[in-house]
């Protein structure tokens, strides 16, 4: 089968279309002929540092929709024909490629008036996005969220499911992204560029601070965000964690949750793993009635997913980028 091929761990720009063998499906498995993969940070994260469960040529791409070619013993929910999409494991061969396999288990069946495009942009960035608001920090109506990094593919979800439930919406973002942000449901938009986050989330709140924060920058911000946080508030961060000890204070308790989506295929957690299914399913059902925007900006060949992946490392990138694989 053709894949865009990583000979080896720092290659990511010179990642080539070639030939690789088609995998087939083990026990509680499918093969899938893949039809969109979407791009993240994560990707050329990966494919910088390489993975050492990694055999190479190593194929990138961890969220993946297509047709179901085939499927493995004891597999009974899922069957030939279906539409679906779903986050890989990210130890195994992923999606940028014309087959892939995955779990029976961890799959979502995409409903139909979807695209695989569509689909294949939710994932990575909004299964992280729903299990960092529901999951973890339990969001509810009349909360008051700072969601970092708004016109991204993690926070842009974000602004969307928390605004869904009921919250008060505030977002970092540049200027130019702010139009953007409040039109996926943010209803404070910070240039951090020329703002204080902190100050202007106080000033907000009126000084009592935001209930919840989702960082998704790095672990310096994720320590400023802390000063934002109102009594009992919770942090939600992907990029590195906050400064945990110095930050526990009898006089302002503070949660703090980390989010790794990913890691729940090497678990052997069955019932967590099944979750990415259920993540998967209710999105599909919010973006099917037209209460969710997959911000799917650009869809590309898979040839020029290298030069891409370049174009995301710069951070500057809007919504998500998908692959149509052909």
């Amino acid at each position: 089968m053709k894949a865009l091929l990583l000979e080896n761990k720092g290659k990511v720009k010179e990642m080539m279309v070639g030939d690789i063998e088609k995998p087939t499906p083990k026990k509680d498995e499918i093969l899938v002929k893949i039809k969109a993969t979407a791009l993240n940070p994560v990707d050329y994260k990966t494919g910088s540092g390489g993975n050492p469960n990694w055999t190479y040529p190593h194929v990138l791409g961890l969220d993946s929709a297509g047709i179901v070619e085939e499927t493995g013993a004891d597999v009974s929910n899922i069957k030939a024909g279906d539409r679906v999409v779903f986050h890989s494991d990210l130890s195994k061969k992923g999606g940028f490629a014309e087959y892939s396999v995955t779990t029976a288990h961890t799959v979502s069946l995409i409903p139909d008036g979807i695209s695989y495009e569509e689909a294949a942009a939710l994932p990575c960035a909004g299964y992280t996005a729903y299990q960092a608001l529901f999951h973890k920090m339990h969001a509810s109506k009349g909360q008051t969220i700072l969601i970092h990094a708004g016109a991204g593919g993690v926070g842009g979800f974000a602004i969307q499911l928390a605004k869904h439930a009921g919250l008060t919406v505030l977002t970092t973002a540049s200027s130019s992204n702010h139009e953007f942000v409040k039109s996926l449901g943010a209803d404070y938009a910070i240039d951090y560029h020329k703002e204080d986050f902190v100050e202007k989330a106080l000033e907000i709140t009126n000084g009592t601070g935001v209930e919840l924060v989702l960082d998704t920058v790095d672990r310096d911000n994720a320590n400023k965000s802390l000063k934002a946080l109102a009594f009992n508030g919770q942090i939600a961060f992907i990029a590195g964690p906050p400064n945990v000890n110095d930050a526990i204070s009898f006089a302002h308790p503070l949660s703090f949750h980390q989010i790794g989506l990913g890691s729940v295929h090497q678990s052997n957690n069955t019932r967590e793993q099944r979750k990415l299914s259920e993540m998967g399913n209710h999105m599909l059902s919010l973006l099917k009635e037209g209460k969710l925007n997959p911000m799917v900006e650009k869809i590309i060949s898979l040839e020029e997913v290298p030069e891409a992946l370049a174009e995301l490392e710069t951070r500057r990138v809007k919504g998500k980028i998908v692959a149509k694989i052909n």
